[in-house]
């Protein structure tokens, strides 16, 4: 699947949108993707993880055993890409602000894990699930995510495969341009600010 048909995917879906959004870092963007709309159909979940499938078997190769995602935002994409992937798939959850397994969810140690997030701007929310794998015993091969909006400057500490890499712009709220400022910002995602 080439950048063009994953952003056509997400123009269609109503998934691609221009304003000024506060980002869940708290970090401002003229650009959201609300992947969320995207996940809601399952065929279209089902071809962009497919893909995304191929992507970490070219980019990552190693035998993967376990999906692990961030709640809130990576679960859909887990559980669609452990189904591609034949292997199960848990979510992490925020308790008192770590990232942590609730429900009865566990790691083995020395399982092979993949962490799969739904989006990745700064690779924060991303990290924290690897860290929490990581103190539970798994062995973290590799991360994958829908979208990279850093234009692969955000630094997991993994291999990364993403569907589509973007460059879309992030600014510290009292670093952003002027046009931007001229534009009310609006908070569409799922997790408050920090």
């Amino acid at each position: 699947m080439d950048r063009e048909e994953v952003l056509k995917i997400f123009r269609d879906a109503g998934a691609l949108l221009e304003g000024h959004f506060i980002l869940s870092s708290g970090l401002r963007s003229p650009v959201y993707l609300q992947c969320a709309r995207v996940l809601m159909n399952t065929e279209r979940s089902a071809r962009l993880c497919r893909a995304l499938a191929d992507e970490v078997g070219s980019k990552i190769g190693a035998a993967i055993e376990l999906v692990v995602s961030p709640a809130m935002g990576g679960v859909i994409v887990g559980y669609e890409m452990g189904r591609q992937l034949g292997v199960d798939a848990i979510f992490t959850e925020r308790v008192e602000g770590q990232l942590q397994l609730r429900r009865g969810f566990e790691i083995k140690t020395g399982q092979k894990i993949l962490m799969v997030e739904d989006i990745i701007t700064t690779g924060l929310s991303s990290r924290e699930c690897i860290s929490c794998i990581r103190d539970l015993g798994g062995e973290v091969v590799g991360a994958a995510a829908l979208i990279d909006r850093s234009n692969g400057k955000a630094d997991v500490g993994v291999p990364l495969a993403a569907l589509l890499t973007l460059d879309a712009p992030s600014y510290e709220a009292d670093h952003i341009p002027r046009a931007l400022a001229d534009i009310p910002a609006v908070k569409p995602g799922s997790r408050g600010l920090r």
